[in-house]
């Protein structure tokens, strides 16, 4: 199976994701991670304002298969959340890149950018 894997983006080990542009970046998971999740139910994500370390804790996705916790690819400070994930949880499923999005942060050091995998790295890992 092929999976979905947008050149534009960095990602974690874990399966997070982050595209960032002028100092921000909007953090997601991949479509392997909603594939081997199953149906997503529930997603728990920080509040804005909330600050988040790289590689720290930064929230929880539950599915019908399992709850994974989710880690943060960049430091930063929140500053937006997806709101329609409380009550549409499948959007992560349907659109992981793009309407499955789960938050933006301010980045604090966007050096942190360069010990993330690239696209390529990431679909080796996932092969």
């Amino acid at each position: 199976m092929s999976f979905e894997v947008p050149e534009d983006r960095k990602y974690l080990e874990s399966h997070e994701w982050v595209a960032a542009t002028d100092g921000t970046g909007r953090i997601g998971i991949t479509d392997f991670a909603q594939d081997e999740l199953g149906d997503v139910v529930f997603v728990e994500l920080p509040s804005e304002g909330d600050e988040l370390e790289q590689n720290g804790d930064l929230g929880v996705v539950e599915s019908i298969k399992a709850v994974s916790d989710l880690y943060s690819p960049v430091s930063g400070t929140v500053t937006d959340v997806n709101e329609e994930l409380e009550n549409t949880p499948e959007l992560v499923n349907d659109d992981p890149f793009g309407d499955g999005w789960m938050l933006e942060v301010e980045l604090d050091d966007e050096s942190e950018l360069d010990d993330l995998l690239s696209a390529d790295e990431y679909r080796e890992q996932i092969e």
